[in-house]
């Protein structure tokens, strides 16, 4: 039995007085694509949040490698996050520079390498998402699944063991999309990384997914392989898994 990269348990999260998360634990296992599915407010991100301390838990645990990261010192989880990376639903990048000088941020702040190294490092990773000739461009010069790519080889600058992404398809065509999907897992592949998703695409899910965690009203519903959440007999996953989309 493989052992959890993330372990989360019994986990509340609020805002003010209205509990968000009720009790959550779910792992996510080293090398696999976990997707979270849920409607609308039901807390995703909230997990997400909660995972990588962007909110502080109301009580529970959750370690990351095998830390418990809640309490951490500040100095003691900032090494743990440098081995994540986040991808986020509209990319982030910063319009004002280069794509270039966008993934070096991550290279230039966190590590004590030479400018020649950082160059190297960056057309790497621009090769990997095949954006090699967009070096120089300019955000508002790419397309938004160029966008999306140039925002993962940002994610995956440090080489992190784990990659957090939320909703990377969004605002995608379905042919953008798939092949944003393919990239991912290859990506995963060839980097060996942990991957945890949180999207609502039942095609990209279909694609990606190793492992799904179904989330509804701040409970978790399901949490299983992919080919057990497709035999669910839990009426809001197998809605989801019949239709596309949340009652």
């Amino acid at each position: 039995m493989k052992k959890a990269i993330i372990s989360v348990k019994n986990l509340v999260a609020k805002y003010g007085d209205k509990i968000v998360l009720d009790g959550v634990s779910v792992d996510v296992y080293p090398q696999e694509i976990t997707v979270i599915l849920g409607g609308s407010g039901c807390g995703k991100t909230t997990l997400i949040k909660n995972i990588l301390r962007l909110y502080e838990p109301y009580s529970g645990s959750v370690k990351i490698f095998g830390k418990e990261v809640t309490g951490m010192d500040e100095p003691e989880y900032d090494e743990i996050l440098s081995k994540i990376g986040m991808l986020f639903q509209n990319g982030a990048l910063l319009n004002s520079i280069s794509i270039f000088d966008n993934i070096s941020i991550p290279l230039e702040q966190h590590t004590n390498l030479s400018a020649q190294i950082i160059e190297k490092m960056i057309r790497v990773k621009l090769n990997l998402v095949n954006l090699g000739e967009s070096a120089s461009s300019f955000p508002s010069e790419l397309s938004g699944g160029m966008k999306k790519r140039a925002a993962l080889a940002r994610a995956i600058a440090l080489d992190p063991v784990i990659l957090v992404c939320d909703e990377p398809s969004a605002g995608l065509d379905p042919l953008t999309s798939a092949s944003l999907d393919e990239l991912i897992k290859k990506l995963k592949k060839l980097l060996k990384m942990s991957i945890l998703i949180v999207t609502h695409e039942l095609a990209s899910i279909h694609r990606i997914a190793d492992r799904i965690i179904f989330i509804d009203d701040g409970k978790i519903l399901f949490t299983g392989t992919l080919k057990e959440a497709k035999m669910s007999k839990v009426h809001e996953v197998e809605t989801f898994f019949r239709v596309g989309k949340f009652d």
